[in-house]
């Protein structure tokens, strides 16, 4: 099946009334004394790298990473996607993957007690009832590419199933709480702790009149799309791709997802740096002196950080740096329009302003890092810029979605992610 083919048919896309949870039969890592769930798991696909993609699957030959990040073999490009299902089968059919028996909602929990942070997030895993943005259950707030779309496509197609969660946060409902704090007096499924000082903890919730509940209470909720806007586009073109060649109704119309209370459990929300391969620092400077206030700071990374969050207190800021000078650019001279929430954000001014119109740089040339030292680092190694942001706040993030607005791909960084491995949702039995 591809989704260049267009085949008519009489199939309806389901629409769900409201926001939907199911329950599901999990595929999960079996509970075997040569399975280490530690080094079984796997951050998801699209903030791992080379070296640790590399560094997963040496740990354990068996790690989900083979599943989400699967290589080409020598029958040539594209044979990943058929290698990732065959692993997948062989796993299921050598039990090292095993389906449980009942259908459940998983509750899931990311401790970190490391750091100066020490945080705990919990929700509950299910298949998601897909929903057009437009009806505004399931809210996304950052554009998407076509190319990583594609790319988990051909993957859930070839391996009909979903390898990993999309991560959701709403506003938290009473029962639902009682729910997801109900497991505490029960052993979990999974009890793992991984070298990012995370623990992650794994419960079933099966109870019949509990999941009606859950169900019911969930039904007039909305959830924001906090991280895996790619993998949503993904379910949704996989649904239509199934329905426009007359499948029906099935498991594509739902999507594995982490739904999180972002009162009680809120996620922190991070910035994604921007680096500029082969720019130089006299060149942008000049670009942008006429629209920015720019002033010379110090570095390093922490101390650029610091004085860039307080820069950012109340006004739009960005540190310019190639790791020797280091720049401090505030106040543009075109404010931003109050009464449009994703003209106010940052993250817009650096996409739409400093980029494409002073710099004139096209954002495909872009690339991003998580880590201010390594964007840092990575633009002296391409002889260019890093553009260090301050983070979106979450309330922010919620205001661009509810007005039905997108912000520039790459824009937020949801943490602690979930980790992938823990739960897979295949479509047979779903």
């Amino acid at each position: 099946m591809t989704t260049g083919d267009h085949v008519p048919s009489d199939s309806v896309i389901p629409s769900p009334r409201g926001l939907i949870l199911a329950p599901f039969r999990a595929l999960r890592y079996a509970d075997t004394a040569d399975n280490h769930p530690a080094t079984l798991l796997c951050p998801p696909y699209d903030v791992i790298d080379a070296e640790q993609q590399a560094a997963l699957e040496r740990a354990d030959p068996r790690n989900a990473v083979r599943l989400i990040l699967p290589r080409d073999d020598q029958s040539g490009p594209g044979s990943r996607y058929r290698r990732a299902a065959h692993t997948l089968a062989a796993w299921r059919a050598t039990g090292i993957l095993q389906r449980d028996r009942q259908p459940a909602l998983y509750v899931y929990e990311m401790a970190t007690t490391g750091g100066r942070n020490p945080s705990t997030t919990r929700g509950l895993l299910g298949a998601l009832g897909l929903a057009d943005p437009a009806a505004g259950i399931v809210l996304p707030h950052e554009n998407t590419m076509p190319g990583p779309v594609a790319d988990r496509l051909a993957l859930t197609q070839a391996t009909e199933a979903n390898l990993e969660p999309i991560y959701l946060v709403y506003n938290g409902t009473p029962t639902v709480g009682q729910v997801v704090a109900g497991v505490d007096d029960t052993e979990p499924l999974t009890d793992a702790s991984t070298d990012d000082g995370v623990r992650h903890r794994l419960w079933a919730v099966t109870d019949r009149d509990a999941l009606r509940t859950v169900a019911a209470e969930l039904l007039s909720q909305a959830a924001l799309i906090a991280d895996g806007h790619h993998r949503y586009a993904t379910y949704l073109a996989e649904q239509h791709d199934r329905h426009r060649h007359g499948a029906g109704p099935g498991p594509w119309d739902s999507g594995l997802a982490y739904l999180v209370d972002a009162r009680r459990f809120g996620p922190r929300v991070e910035a994604i740096h921007r680096v500029l391969p082969a720019y130089s620092m006299s060149t942008a400077l000049g670009a942008a002196a006429g629209e920015f206030a720019i002033e010379e700071i110090a570095g390093p990374a922490g101390a650029a950080l610091s004085t860039l969050a307080s820069a950012g207190q109340d006004a739009t800021a960005f540190v310019l740096t190639d790791g020797a000078d280091w720049r401090l650019l505030r106040r543009p001279r075109v404010p931003a329009d109050t009464a449009n929430a994703l003209g106010q954000l940052d993250v817009t001014v650096a996409h739409h302003l400093l980029i494409e119109q002073l710099w004139g740089l096209d954002q495909d040339v872009v690339e991003y890092e998580h880590d201010a030292d390594r964007a840092i680092a990575r633009a002296g190694k391409a002889d260019g810029l890093a553009l260090l942001l301050n983070p979106t706040g979450v309330q922010q993030v919620a205001d661009v979605a509810a007005a039905g607005q997108r912000m520039p791909r790459k824009s937020t960084l949801f943490t602690p992610k979930p980790a992938t491995g823990l739960v897979f949702r295949p479509y047979d039995d779903a």
